[in-house]
């Protein structure tokens, strides 16, 4: 533990520079907290009678709010410990209270839009307040406290919006809560702009890329190792028939297969593709738009799981299929843009994949989930299949980003 020299700036030399132990206790919070948000999704979708039509979309999208929110912490957090040593006393105090943060956020999270509210609320503004106001104390060079406190100043004025929604009625809540993620999130994208502060240009700022690609991977990992949670809790707290222990052995091959094809190859190299980034922030920044869509698709996957593993003979409805077909599909869409990332390209088999995914939907409605759930391991299948081939008897491909 360091306390001279509070929060210098990551060396980006030196050889890689790997995630601390306390990150990666940071990270097990968000297994559980992603199992709340698919307890959350299921109930919405089957524990309260099955939604369907414009209640199952609204119930979609406010799941998906709470989801965005556990997103913010933890990105937010990455990129801290990605630009300043983790090893100092004052950033461990700020990846601790997020921690403690994301761990209340997710045990409010299925009741986040009744009596939760303000339990949610609270602990996301603690988390996104404290960081950059300790940052503000503790940093030295007066470029760095300004965007730190440009930050404050942000995340204090959407608090007001995050607290005063977790006071009123649900509409209005999740039109507060949208708004103040939605500010939160272009007040990123442009630098952290405040009136008489200025703005940041995000290409300039100083990361240590190989660890924050590192701290990518290993939110990506904990999505997928939530996605075997989810079966195994599924598959074992109900009795067991041919048609839950066939749909259990499918989510299993699902797993892996999007395993397989997220580290083939860019997966493996994405700190290289940093590293040989000529703005190393503009792919991170990047890169957090595309692990987020990649994430919400794996959870949404998980979600499918649960669905197949306990109704596998059941009738599918769209709002079901939209989890069983649209989580890969989304994947298979974010991996797109990964590849893109690393490498300036998107292979063919990522679009044939989505368009297989898709396209029968119209004729699944209706038929038993475990036939969803099997075409789309089938699909899967077929991308890690294409992949092995194009790289079959090749050196292995180096990271050529456009960025």
């Amino acid at each position: 533990m360091r306390t001279a020299e509070p929060a210098a700036l990551r060396s980006s030399g030196g050889g890689p520079d790997r995630a601390t132990f306390l990150e990666l206790f940071f990270d097990l919070v968000y297994v559980f907290a992603l199992t709340r948000i698919s307890a959350r999704a299921f109930e919405d979708l089957v524990l309260e009678g099955g939604q369907t039509g414009w209640s199952a979309v609204t119930g979609g999208g406010k799941t998906l709010l709470l989801l965005l929110a556990l997103w913010g912490v933890w990105q937010g957090t990455a990129w801290t410990t990605s630009r300043y040593d983790p090893h100092h006393l004052w950033l461990q105090v700020i990846v601790i209270t997020a921690l403690i943060s994301a761990m209340v956020m997710g045990v409010a999270i299925p009741r986040a839009f009744s009596h939760s509210g303000l339990l949610f609320a609270t602990a996301y503004v603690v988390a996104q307040v404290t960081r950059p106001a300790i940052l503000v104390l503790v940093l030295h060079k007066q470029q760095y406290r300004r965007l730190k406190l440009r930050m404050l100043i942000t995340f204090c004025a959407t608090g007001v919006l995050w607290l005063t929604g977790a006071l009123l009625p649900v509409n209005a809540r999740v039109v507060l809560w949208s708004t103040a993620l939605l500010l939160e999130y272009l007040a990123a994208r442009f630098g952290w702009p405040v009136p008489g502060l200025g703005r940041s240009t995000v290409s300039r700022w100083d990361i240590q890329g190989e660890h924050l690609a590192e701290r990518y991977q290993q939110i990506f990992l904990v999505a997928l190792g939530e996605t075997i949670l989810l079966a195994g809790l599924s598959f074992t707290r109900s009795p067991t028939s041919p048609g839950m222990v066939t749909a259990f052995a499918v989510a299993l091959a699902t797993s892996v297969l999007l395993w397989r094809i997220y580290v083939q190859r860019a997966g493996q190299i994405l700190g290289e593709a940093v590293t040989r980034a000529a703005h190393p922030a503009t792919i991170g920044r990047s890169a957090a738009d595309t692990h987020l869509v990649m994430v919400i698709g794996v959870v949404a996957t998980a979600i499918g799981y649960e669905l197949v593993i306990e109704h596998p003979a059941g009738h599918n409805e769209l709002p079901w299929l939209a989890v069983i077909l649209g989580g890969p599909a989304l994947f298979l869409a974010g991996r797109a843009r990964f590849e893109y990332e690393v490498f300036g390209r998107v292979s063919p088999s990522r679009l044939v994949g989505i368009a297989a995914l898709l396209l029968p939907v119209p004729l699944l409605v209706r038929l038993a989930p475990l036939v969803a759930a099997a075409l789309a391991a089938v699909v899967l299948t077929a991308v890690a299949v294409a992949d092995a081939r194009r790289a079959w008897g090749r050196p292995p491909e180096q990271a050529a980003t456009p960025f």
